[in-house]
């Protein structure tokens, strides 16, 4: 028998990175070519990593919600055949496991001096201790695989490095700023530091972060801290990227929606046949659609090196989704050349994929306007937030059915409340409201749609 190790492969363009968002696979389990061995979450997306071998899972070399860079070693198999490493394991022995990312101790690193051979009583010194006590504190500290290869090729021992990245996370320029204040010679040398002063003054160290922990957990302040997951430091940091740079201006209207709605009425029976769950949305994209060919600068964005606006003539909608994860923007691409039949089982498809984290990369980028439905939750009137380097989208909010003056009389209505956002760098608010104005005059008379697909 052999040994393979799984090591990240690169997930898609430009993706160099992922986050180990739960394991599908134990030690000991059989598995199969193809198997999914673990979820991986990156770019917005959450992808299954399959093995590309048969084998029997011995070691599981990261945590779950650890991040990996492309080349990490993931998990280590016991394959027939072939391994990727090399040693063989023999049956009833236990097979090499993969290097661990814990750092080698100083003392195995430092070059053996001729003195005198080690007596038994320093096995058991206080140093001897200490030196797991740090080991131990090693294993714990938060960082990510290429840190800790960092620290150990540079002789450092990671639990003494202070972390300053998102909930005490060592980062790269953490063990560098460590090496440049003389760290290495802090850990390499221990005859400047008695056994007995090096663990109590770890215990301190020790000991105030956990007093400051006592601290805030008290009555009046209970508190909870949360890393954020991948998907949402993306968001976190797309959200904060759009609201700095796009000066954001939001018109709201209403538009009665009693003529759609009973055409909708009188579709569900088409659509069932068809095996398709028809929505306002698909409706809403086509009016849209009309209403950029009118006003092309809200399929746009702005090359904000050369001051140019680049105007888009392909109309690819992005359809803002929640999920359990966090909020994604799968993509209906050329909807323009789709009928609406198609745009609704389109919609449906990518929403149950993102649900269930079965979307791939490309199916999130690379829209051109984007439409968010906050009626779906109950909600009405809305400032949604522009997915940059788009310059407008589109919020849509509950239809509700309310009295209104229609030729001097007063009827009830079904009326659907719209938020347009958008960068007013590039787009005035007369444009911005004369685009919604468009696309309520479709929604008013749906029929009219007919002569715009």
């Amino acid at each position: 028998m052999a040994i393979y190790e799984l090591k990240l492969p690169e997930l898609g363009e430009g993706l160099h990175e992922g986050r180990i968002a739960r394991w599908l696979v134990k030690p000991g389990d059989v598995i199969k070519e193809d198997d999914a061995v673990a979820e991986v979450e990156n770019d917005k997306s959450m992808v299954e990593l399959p093995s590309p071998v048969d084998g029997k899972v011995v070691n599981l070399v990261l945590e779950e919600g650890t991040t990996a860079v492309v080349g990490d070693i993931l998990l280590t198999l016991e394959v027939a055949g072939e391994g990727n490493v090399d040693g063989t394991v023999t049956a009833g022995t236990a097979p090499t496991a993969a290097p661990s990312p814990q750092p080698t101790p100083a003392s195995q690193t430092a070059p053996t001096a001729p003195s005198a051979p080690a007596t038994p009583a320093a096995v058991e010194s206080p140093a001897a201790a200490n030196a797991d006590s740090l080991a131990s504190r090693a294993h714990e500290v938060l960082a990510t695989p290429g840190v800790r290869k960092f620290a150990r090729e540079s002789g450092i021992d990671i639990g003494r490095v202070k972390g300053t990245g998102a909930n005490g996370k060592v980062t790269k320029e953490d063990v560098e700023t460590f090496l440049q204040g003389g760290g290495v010679n802090a850990v390499l040398d221990g005859a400047s530091v008695s056994p007995a002063e090096a663990t109590l003054s770890d215990a301190a160290e020790d000991a105030r972060p956990l007093a400051a922990t006592v601290a805030v957990n008290t009555a009046d302040t209970a508190e909870e801290r949360i890393p954020l997951s991948s998907i949402r430091k993306i968001i976190a940091a797309a959200m904060a990227k759009s609201m700095y740079t796009a000066p954001h201006v939001t018109v709201m209207d209403e538009v009665d929606v009693t003529d759609l709605v009973q055409l909708r009425k009188e579709l569900k029976p088409l659509a069932e046949d068809r095996g398709v769950k028809i929505t306002y949305l698909p409706f809403i994209v086509k009016a849209m659609i009309a209403a950029i060919r009118k006003y092309p600068h809200l399929n746009a964005s702005l090359d904000d090196d050369r001051q140019e606006l680049v105007v888009k003539h392909n109309y690819h909608i992005g359809i803002a989704t929640d999920t359990e994860r966090g909020l994604v923007v799968p993509v209906v691409r050329n909807a323009d050349r789709k009928s609406m039949w198609t745009i609704a089982g389109e919609i449906a498809d990518l929403a149950t994929r993102a649900r269930t984290n079965k979307l791939g990369p490309a199916e999130m980028r690379g829209s051109t306007i984007s439409i968010t439905n906050i009626g779906s939750a109950g909600g009405m009137f809305f400032t949604p937030v522009i997915n940059y380097p788009e310059v407008a989208i589109l919020g849509v909010g509950r239809i509700t059915e309310k009295p209104v003056m229609k030729n001097g009389e007063v009827v009830g209505a079904h009326m659907m409340a719209l938020s347009l956002s958008f960068d007013h760098r590039i787009i005035d608010g007369v444009m911005g409201q004369n685009f919604v104005n468009e696309i309520k005059r479709l929604l008013e008379n749906p029929r009219l749609l007919m002569m715009e697909v």
